[in-house]
């Protein structure tokens, strides 16, 4: 399908222009849905339904049906569902609603990015689709930052044994360091440290993936990374195939991700120096406008006319309020 005929804004919700939405990926996942014959495709983490309207116009021309699962949709996602025939809307968290979802044909998981849950998402959907009823899998973030570093949409919700400890308002995140710095990206439900055995989205796909050897993971690293899964004999496997193994883990693609990731980085810590430089020189100023007003002020401003009249102070300017505020109108 062409572009063109698709409802594709993948910046609807990104004002910043992050790339946040899997959408950024419709030219490479809808040819993927179309290969596998998907007539039922259950979308896990919607949030405001930038993929899913994409999907919505995909399924209504397919006679296809959608299932959205997000405990907290936004008002866009809800509206969409309202307004859709194909779209249905499930409120609650994955864990809750895929056990009560009849196979679909594709999964599309993109929720809470944790080890715990998408280790357990996986299990319950080979658990009602075994063997080659596996479907086919879109998963999202399986590349920076959460590839190898858990989020938590609720930590209560995670066992204590399976969660690690949050960045919190210690810090933010930032490629390349596994730790927590000041002005890292603002990330205060994930992880304290990156990497490490259950810890991220994608090492919870490899570790499943590992020990089934019928099933293929390709990695497109791209706009946070989308993995695919499915199984290697399903009868549309080489075409899903084809069209993605020249994206797989492409060396070009890391490196673009890689600079993409560490310039939103780079922008934000940016940010963080000018706003500490302005909170700074808010500060200097509060001072000064107190000094002005100052009994103190009035007669060292008086004591300094004295001076220079004098020719105590020759070579120096009369310290006064109208020099103090020229600086602070220079601010």
């Amino acid at each position: 399908m062409e572009r063109a005929s698709l409802h594709l804004d993948p910046y609807l919700h990104d004002p910043e222009r992050w790339g946040v939405s899997l959408a950024q990926m419709t030219e490479l996942m809808i040819p993927c849905l179309d290969a596998a014959r998907a007539q039922t495709v259950v979308e896990v983490g919607a949030f405001a339904g930038d993929l899913t309207r994409v999907l919505v116009d995909w399924a209504s021309s397919r006679d296809a049906r959608l299932l959205a699962i997000d405990p907290a949709p936004q008002h866009d996602l809800v509206e969409l569902a309202r307004e859709s025939s194909t779209l249905e809307l499930d409120r609650r968290t994955s864990l809750e609603a895929l056990p009560d979802v009849p196979r679909p044909d594709a999964l599309i998981i993109d929720g809470d990015h944790n080890y715990y849950t998408v280790s357990r998402e996986l299990a319950l959907i080979e658990q009602a689709a075994p063997g080659l009823d596996f479907p086919l899998l879109v998963l999202h973030d399986v590349c920076w930052p959460h590839g190898r570093r858990d989020d938590y949409f609720d930590a209560s919700l995670i066992p204590e044994s399976a969660r690690h400890a949050v960045t919190g308002s210690a810090g933010g995140i930032y490629p390349g360091d596994p730790g927590v710095r000041p002005d890292g990206l603002p990330y205060p439900r994930s992880a304290a440290r990156e990497g490490g055995a259950g810890n991220g989205v994608l090492t919870a796909v490899e570790d499943f993936v590992a020990s089934r050897d019928h099933l293929r993971l390709v990695v497109v690293p791209a706009f946070f990374g989308m993995g695919v899964v499915w199984h290697r004999q399903a009868p549309w496997a080489d075409e899903v195939a084809e069209i993605l193994a020249p994206w797989d883990r492409h060396p070009i693609l890391q490196r673009l991700e890689e600079n993409r990731v560490r310039q939103l980085a780079e922008r934000h810590a940016r940010s963080v120096e000018v706003w500490r430089l302005q909170a700074r020189i808010s500060r200097q100023q509060a001072v000064l406008e107190r000094v002005l007003r100052s009994r103190a002020f009035a007669l060292a401003e008086q004591l300094s006319r004295t001076r220079v009249r004098a020719g105590v102070a020759r070579d120096q300017p009369a310290v006064s309020r109208d020099l103090i505020r020229r600086a602070l109108d220079d601010q």
